[in-house]
Formats: C-alpha cells, structure tokens, sequence
C-alpha cells in the first residue's frame, strides 16, 4: 500500500478545495496563517496517536533541534505565551483601533524585531490590516469583515453559530475548548455564538458524569436556501467524509464489502440528452435526500419521546453529486 502517494494525492485535492474556497464569489480570502497552521495542526494530531517527537521530525524530515524551533516560533509569542505571534500581533491591531508601529514594537519587546516587523508587512499584504505613514510614524488599523470582502453582508456572529453549532451536534456534547478545536471559533467570538445558540435553544448547557460543563444539541439542520450557513454546510460534509474514512482506517480496514457500515462509496453515470436514464441519474440526489429527511424526522419524534441509553451508537451519512458536461471545465455544476 502506498501511503505517501496517497496522501499527497488528497493533499493535492484538499488545495483545490481550499484554493476554491478562497475565492468563492470574488472574495480573496486571506491564507498568510495556512501553511503554519497546517504544520501546527498535523504535529498536534500526530502527538495524539502517540507519535514521539524524533519521528515527527523525522516524518517531516528536519533535524530535532530545527522541528523543536520552528513549533516553538509558531506556537507561541515569547511576549504572549499561548499566541503564534502572527496571531498575537493581529489580536493587539485589532484591539487598539489605530496603533502605531513604535507601540507594537514595544508591545512585543520580548520578540525578535525583525520577526515582528515581518508579521507586519505580512498582515497588510494580506489586506488583515491597513497601514498609513513612514518608518516610526506608520500607523496601523485591523481590516473590517466588510473591508476584508468575505462576510458577504451576513450577521457575522450567526455565521460563527452555524459553525459552532454544527461541531457541537457532530461532537455529541463536549466543552467549550473542544468546540474551539473543532470549529476554529474562538475567544469572545465563540462567547457570542454559544450565547446567540443557547438563546433560542438550538444549543443547551449541562453538566456531564464528569462534572464538566458541556455544550449539546439534539438535532442540526441547516435548512435548503438559508441566507447564512452555507461555511458550516460545507465543513459538516467535508467533516463527515474525514470522519468515515477516519473511522474505517482506525479499525483497520482498507478493503470495502457491500456490508460494511463504515466507509463510503462513489458511483459514476455517463448519460447524454436522449439517454433514458438521464432524468432519473440528475435526480437521485434530490430521492436521497428526500428519503433521508424523512428518516431523519422519524428518529428525531422517536428520540424526542424516548431517552436514549448509554452508549447510544451515531451513524453519520453523507451525500454528494457533481455534473460535468463535455463542453469544457467551465461547464461544471456541483450539487
């Protein structure tokens, strides 16, 4: 089985797939933070499948010193322990209104200049922060979400709730710093989303055995042509397609059998104006859906009248289907 090619077969899709993502209706989505938070995400998960940290080095092929290094500069600021420095300096931006150059400078005394004047230049490239004036007389002020080009006119702060809301379902309960993990919502932006749920009940507060304060919801469901939601409509399916295959690896299994509950199957239909078929093929997608609303509310009553016992199993099902005519690339339709 080869491994490597796999993965950098799907890391390859994942890029176009980001890459879309960025530019999804004009917008120019920032990506300055990807590359390190990839790298920091990828230690992070290897750390807990129990991978020691000479072989992660060794997996990425760097020297121990140098893997040691470059997760402690991206980890954290050495003035605000717990930031990267990236995000440390945008949170101060972004706090302080306007700031000047000479206050960050020495607001992160305790960072290398050079370094922090990088981080700088780097955030007003990416269009995170405006600049005004020259050398210590520069100014800066933290981009809006409007002036960033990516809210799209959407309340933010429900924007942020599809998302926490779909990860707090899919979690089936769990903390506020596992919903952090999970949703990249965080600090006093996860505050407004949790509070925005919990609200109108979409999301209820309690106490589990372990006398933890954990977050749950009974059902998500982000209805068809919702004006907000369409982000966490896309990382539920993309999360979901990462938890099946996550699953069926974990337990071993790289082979698939009809009978399998774990995993996920692709079928492929060539039709053509004329064809039979074509009718039935476009519409099958909208027959699986239909059917797996409807089984989804039966659950739902049934649960809802009944408390479920522990241990109770979570079968997750997704679906997708994309059109793609002859005519050329541009012709494409993804459903």
């Amino acid at each position: 089985m080869n491994v490597a090619l796999l993965i950098d077969a799907i890391v390859r899709q994942t890029m176009i797939l980001v890459a879309q993502l960025a530019t999804t209706a004009g917008m120019r989505a920032p990506l300055a933070h990807v590359a390190n938070q990839v790298f920091l995400d990828l230690v992070g998960e290897l750390q807990s499948q129990g991978v020691g940290q000479k072989i992660i080095a060794d997996m990425f092929g760097m020297a121990l010193r140098t893997y040691h290094a470059k997760v402690r500069r991206l980890s954290e600021s050495a003035t605000d322990r717990g930031k990267s420095l990236w995000e440390a300096i945008l949170s101060f931006v972004q706090e302080g209104g306007m700031v000047s150059r000479a206050d960050v400078l020495a607001r992160f005394g305790r960072d290398d200049v050079m370094t922090v004047k990088g981080v700088l230049n780097d955030l007003v490239e990416t269009g995170l922060v405006f600049k005004a004036g020259r050398g210590d007389r520069t100014a800066y002020r933290a981009a809006s979400a409007e002036e960033q080009g990516f809210s799209g006119g959407a309340d933010p702060v429900e924007q942020d709730a599809h998302m926490v809301w779909v990860s707090i379902y899919r979690l089936g309960g769990a903390p506020r710093e596992q919903i952090a993990q999970m949703s990249a919502v965080e600090g006093d932006r996860l505050d407004a989303a949790l509070a925005a749920l919990m609200s109108d009940g979409r999301v209820v507060l309690r106490t589990d055995d372990d006398g933890r304060d954990v977050y749950s919801s009974d059902e998500c469901v982000i209805p068809y042509g919702a004006p907000v939601g369409w982000e966490a409509a896309v990382f539920d399916h993309y999360q979901a397609l990462v938890v099946a295959l996550c699953t069926k690896l974990d337990q071993g299994e790289t082979r698939a059998d009809l009978r399998d509950a774990n995993g996920g199957s692709t079928y492929g239909y060539e039709v053509w104006d004329g064809h039979p078929l074509t009718q039935e093929v476009l519409e099958h997608l909208g027959h699986v859906r239909v059917q797996a609303s409807e089984l989804r509310g039966r659950v739902q009553a049934y649960n809802d009248a009944h408390a479920a016992p522990p241990g109770a199993m979570r079968v997750l099902f997704y679906a997708g289907q994309s059109v793609k005519l002859d005519a050329g690339p541009e012709a494409e339709v993804a459903q």
